[in-house]
């Protein structure tokens, strides 16, 4: 006896939509997509995102004035709650040390961070979240 499968549009589209959402989070891993803008007037040297854990981080040795960089910050190792630590230098200023965010039981609660970095502030953007 054969056994007959119907897929009506309805039912084909749900599933193509769930296999297209399945195969752009994959290859991804536990972690957190990111970017960094700079939009104050000078550059910013020696910028690091990494978490509150310190197990991984994603450092960029100088963002130029208006130029914005992308990153995935791995997270695999991360194991208990924290945030995320962006640290930065600017042009004859100390070390910027800056947290954001929570993440829980070391994974994070979204998709992506955007950061934006101004001359007297930082701006962060948490895009993606589940709830």
């Amino acid at each position: 006896m054969k056994t007959k499968i119907c897929i009506d549009d309805k039912n084909l589209s749900a599933l193509l939509l769930f296999i297209v959402i399945s195969c752009q989070t994959a290859g991804e891993g536990k972690g957190i997509a990111f970017s960094i803008e700079n939009r104050s007037d000078h550059a910013i040297e020696n910028v690091r995102l990494t978490t509150s854990e310190y197990q991984h981080e994603s450092v960029f040795d100088i963002i130029q004035s208006n130029d914005k960089v992308s990153d995935f910050l791995n997270m695999q190792e991360n194991q208990i709650d924290g945030s995320y630590v962006l640290e930065f230098n600017r042009k004859g200023k100390s070390k910027t040390v800056k947290s954001f965010g929570y993440y829980t039981n070391g994974g994070p609660l979204g998709k992506r961070i955007n950061f934006q970095i101004k001359n007297d502030t930082i701006l962060s953007d948490f895009k993606g979240v589940p709830y």
